[in-house]
């Protein structure tokens, strides 16, 4: 319930403005339909290379979980989707949206992403350990610069929800690599998460994530020239 809870109050302090929902792109629902599929579709697909190239690597393939239920994977799918609702309406909704206002576009999304990598800190719970803070704050904050320019060049909240929900959804409910345990496939030896080392756990789990941010990156700078306030 999170979700609708802070769009409400993103609409009451919009509505203060003078302003209304179409600020943060809650409009024109064919256009944010097609920006949050194309997400959805493109990141969810980044994230099934990684885990069944993991898989590869480590010699262990994906079966299917029979012991899981229904209960279990619609639980898994409400609290992925809470969740990215969460923190996309704190950090590409309102909170943006004001920051590309009075910081401009591009200081707006490097700030978004530096707090997103900061954020990830404490929810990851890595306090104290610099090589794993560094590498949390580099990977979460390149996703959530990748999700803020696509606010940014939008106009809307569609597409980051939609690249954020493709990757955590298909990570978290469908390969089980999450917080959530087990979920719609499991590898064969029973280990959740699955777990690959040496290059192919460097290549599959920095310079994919990485290499996708740059292909939206390049997509969003080239398709929409002029970002929206």
């Amino acid at each position: 319930m999170i979700g609708p809870i802070l769009l409400a109050v993103s609409w009451l302090l919009l509505r203060l403005e003078g302003r209304s929902l179409a600020a943060i792109g809650v409009n024109r629902p064919g256009q944010r339909a097609r920006e949050f599929a194309f997400g959805f579709l493109f990141l969810g697909g980044v994230s099934a290379v990684q885990q069944l190239g993991l898989s590869f690597a480590a010699g262990d393939p994906f079966v299917v979980n029979e012991s899981v239920r229904p209960g279990a994977l619609l639980n898994g799918l409400r609290f992925t989707v809470n969740s990215v609702l969460y923190e996309e309406l704190v950090f590409r909704g309102y909170l943006l949206y004001q920051a590309v206002r009075f910081l401009g576009a591009s200081r707006a999304a490097v700030l978004d992403a530096a707090a997103f990598g900061v954020y990830h800190w404490f929810s990851y719970g890595v306090i104290g350990n610099p090589v794993v803070m560094t590498y949390v704050f580099l990977l979460t904050g390149a996703y959530g610069l990748m999700w803020a320019r696509a606010f940014v060049a939008t106009g809307s909240i569609a597409a980051p929800i939609g690249l954020h929900l493709g990757w955590n959804l298909v990570a978290y409910v469908v390969f089980s690599s999450g917080p959530l345990g087990a979920g719609l496939f499991v590898p064969a030896s029973g280990a959740v998460p699955l777990v690959a080392g040496g290059w192919a756990s460097l290549a599959l789990n920095v310079l994919l994530p990485l290499g996708a941010t740059v292909v939206v990156l390049w997509y969003l700078r080239r398709v929409h020239q002029s970002p929206k306030p």
